[in-house]
């Protein structure tokens, strides 16, 4: 099984800190820790100052509180190593935290209210496989009410907050304090969900989600609303007796189509998608670009190359041979970016939106974009043949792919070709069309010679190169799927992709030289919880993950490639991918792990994210190219600003991803009772989740359907075995199940295993019987056997 982060703390040998609510290390007691100064604190004495002091959690803020000296620092580093390696303490950005300890600021959502009236809130961000979020007390400051110094916040909310560990321990682990409110809910009584009419007026709301109640609308409550739509209500009372009663507000549209599918998870998700008139005010009065502080490289033949329905351009490229001598054999590469801080600047209301939204949101039928269409589509996508202005950089590499330098420039554009993939693709592999045929020497070869070249040093950066093909749904003209599909990964996708990357890169670099503080994309290391999982899988497979915690991603690479071509390739692909720690946006560093690189910002997409504008201006701030650079009021937040954009990012992925579970559950409810072939995507105590390649789509098997027989869930071997008979079903395994239900407003399929389980590996069976005797194995009854075979 695999080894908890208490597992260790348990181990003999080294005393633990006591374990407290949720199995958070927590202090013996609730007296004040006592801080011997000159001296390394013993291993408990320093977990409780890191319990009551998590904004002091750096190893210079630990050493400054100790009062340590050069030698005792020294010594200090030795035991924060140790106790990371026992799983008692885990890096975050900057900070050493508590395996499951919320970070000193944290963006909470605020849900409910307490017995006596307090708000609750809960971590906006919190891994799936974590349980459920901690609780979080908000306390409202009276004085700072007064003086108008605290923000306050209400039921709906999202705020910015810091975290402090609770005193009392009969309440939440932790309370919080309201730094910043992100996003208001103006209607705290507002709810989503589904029209139903009842005979005689008014009728029922069907909830968009399982945690969502039935509301009861009377007659006259309903403002016309059909069955079948859409609708927001207000919750107009909440009665001891019987449905809640609510009002309805808005009508959003009918969800008899799939087009209102993607409205569902806006709403239920709190995305906004309507410009105010500020904005668009703003947006309309924006004129052409200056020359002002821009050079002139509208001669420079720099094309555009896109996914065909792409309807924003904002990055174009250009190779060529490096003339110079000193570089043989080399090549320069120029990657221009649209110039959205030109027309976005600090504080405007185009900025204020564009950080209230964080970045675009793309749904298989539209749009939610992060600037008004005038900006986006209009005066900062690079058009052909029109006047665009960019943010362009030049960079040199020698033949063996090495970066030997890069220059900035503001520039103005002219871009010659708008390509797709597949055109520029198609005249590489020799069909041009008649209009890449012209391109084809001048432009597109060079392209493809200088991509070459950066391929010699991507495989010796070694990226981590995961297998994991991304389905795209191809609507009708209804709304409704018309097919699902994998796309071909193409040269031309990798071509502009690495441009990219080394356009990032060198944003990031210019910066830091120049002291300048920015936004980083970071990605740190897989947790050592995490690397011990992987590792006790793999060696069910007889494959080995090096232990320790210098794992890079080319040992990760290592693992694929030995998986290639085998049975199991999809499945640890997928158990490499779940040990990954999840990318967010810092002005802490602490590099990018699965890119294999130390400096690494977003700058290529500042139409579609804000951390991209951010960089922008930080750069035209920094290398003096005129207006729109970054302010000191702008640097003074970047903190916040990290922090939200973050948060926004995982909102746009879980509102993308709902959105193609209903389009899918959707798509597949007149096909209840058909068999389908699947593939054992997650195993669970309580069954078996199950992938139809063929849709993307993931349904379940609860483990009360798989068979008579008593399964055991073995958590790693990542399967579940009948403790009898021996056979099973294991993360990976092909499989044939039915749909028995299809739910499309909540996005959920539920099956039928068909398919009869396997005989298990020599070595789970044993592990199974061994979990008979105590090995914490999870025993889990199927349906249950008569009676006189129990």
């Amino acid at each position: 099984m695999t080894r908890t982060p208490r597992d260790r703390q348990d181990r003999p040998g080294k005393p633990a800190a006591r374990l407290g609510r949720a199995g958070k290390s927590a202090p013996a007691s609730d007296e004040k820790t006592v801080i011997i100064h000159g001296a390394v604190p013993p291993r408990d004495i320093l977990m409780r100052f890191l319990a009551e002091n998590p904004d002091k959690a750096s190893k210079r803020d630990i050493a400054k509180a100790f009062g340590l000296k050069t030698e005792a620092r020294v010594e200090l580093k030795a035991l924060l190593r140790e106790l990371e390696a026992d799983g008692l303490l885990e890096k975050k950005r900057n900070a050493l935290v508590r395996p499951g300890a919320l970070p000193p600021v944290t963006v909470l959502d605020i849900t409910t209210r307490d017995k006596d009236g307090e708000l609750i809130g809960r971590p906006a961000e919190w891994p799936e496989d974590a349980g459920v979020a901690p609780a979080v007390a908000i306390r409202q400051s009276t004085v700072g009410k007064s003086k108008g110094k605290t923000p306050v916040g209400g039921l709906g909310d999202r705020v910015l907050a810091k975290i402090f560990p609770a005193k009392d321990r009969a309440g939440p682990a932790y309370t919080a304090r309201i730094i910043k409110v992100l996003d208001r809910r103006v209607n705290n009584n507002a709810a989503l969900g589904v029209f139903r009419a009842t005979p005689g007026g008014g009728g029922r709301i069907m909830p968009i989600d399982k945690r969502g109640e039935e509301l009861l609308v009377e007659s006259g409550g309903t403002i016309e609303a059909q069955d079948g739509d859409l609708v927001e209500v207000e919750i107009s009372r909440l009665g001891r007796f019987g449905l809640p009663r609510a009002q309805v507000k808005a009508i959003i549209g009918s969800v008899a189509t799939e087009k209102a599918i993607s409205m569902i998870a806006i709403h239920a998700h709190g995305i906004p998608y309507i410009f105010p008139d500020a904005v668009i005010k703003e947006a309309d009065a924006a004129g052409a670009a200056s020359m002002s502080h821009r050079e002139d490289w509208r001669s420079l033949p720099l094309i555009t190359i896109d996914p065909a329905d792409a309807k924003d351009h904002d990055d174009a490229v250009h190779a060529e041979p490096d003339p110079s001598p000193d570089n043989p054999g080399g090549v320069i590469v120029t990657v221009a970016i649209a110039d959205v801080s030109y027309y976005v600047r600090p504080k405007s209301a185009l900025d204020r939106e564009a950080l209230k939204r964080g970045n675009s949101v793309y749904f298989p039928d539209r749009v939610v974009p992060m600037l008004p269409e005038r900006i986006s589509n209009e005066l900062c996508s690079l058009k052909q043949g029109v006047d665009r202005p960019a943010l362009a950089v030049r960079m040199r590499f020698s033949k063996e792919g090495r970066k030997a330098s890069h220059t900035f420039h503001r520039i103005m554009m002219k871009s010659a070709a708008k390509l797709s993939y597949q055109q520029a693709q198609a005249a590489i592999d020799g069909n041009p069309d008649d209009q890449t045929g012209p391109l084809l020497e001048p432009i597109l070869k060079p392209l493809w010679a200088a991509y070459a070249t950066l391929t010699v040093g991507r495989n010796r950066r070694q990226p981590l190169e995961l297998n994991m093909p991304e389905r795209k749904i191809i609507l009708k003209g209804d709304g409704t799927v018309d097919r699902v599909f994998v796309p071909d990964r193409l040269d031309a996708h990798k071509l502009i992709e690495e441009m990219m990357i080394q356009a990032n890169v060198a944003a990031a670099e210019t910066l830091e030289v120049k002291r300048q503080r920015l936004i980083y994309r970071i990605h740190d290391a897989p947790s050592l919880a995490k690397q011990e999982s992987l590792r006790e899988f793999l060696a069910t497979l007889d494959i080995s993950l090096m232990k320790g915690g210098n794992l890079r991603s080319n040992h990760f690479n290592g693992i694929l490639s030995t998986a290639v071509d085998k049975p199991y390739e999809t499945m640890v692909n997928e158990m490499v991918l779940r040990s990954q720690s999840q990318a967010v946006y810092s002005p802490e560093n602490i590099g990018h792990f699965g890119l294999n690189l130390m400096k690494y910002a977003h700058f290529t997409s500042p139409i579609r994210r804000y951390a991209d504008l951010i960089v922008h201006r930080a750069l035209v701030g920094v290398l003096g190219l005129g207006e729109g650079g970054i302010t000191p009021a702008e640097e003074a937040e970047l903190d916040d600003i990290a922090a939200e954009i973050s948060t926004f990012e995982r909102r746009a992925m879980a509102a993308e991803r709902d959105t193609v579970d209903r389009l899918i559950a959707h798509h597949l409810s007149g096909r209840v009772g058909e068999e389908f072939t699947g593939r054992v995507s997650g195993v669970t105590k309580a069954g078996l989740f199950v992938t139809l390649p063929d849709y993307g789509a993931n349904g379940f098997v609860p483990i009360s359907t798989l068979g008579r027989d008593y399964f055991v869930y073995d958590e790693a071997h990542q399967s579940l075995a009948g403790e009898k008979t021996g056979l099973g079903y294991r993360l990976g395994d092909e499989t044939t199940v039915k749909l028995v239900e299809a739910v499309p407003l909540a996005g959920a399929l539920r099956f039928e295993m068909i398919s009869e389980g396997r005989k298990m590996p020599t070595a789970t069976r044993s592990f199974h019987k061994a979990g008979r005797r105590g090995s914490g194995a999870h025993k889990q009854p199927g349906t249950r056997p008569p009676r006189g075979r129990r």
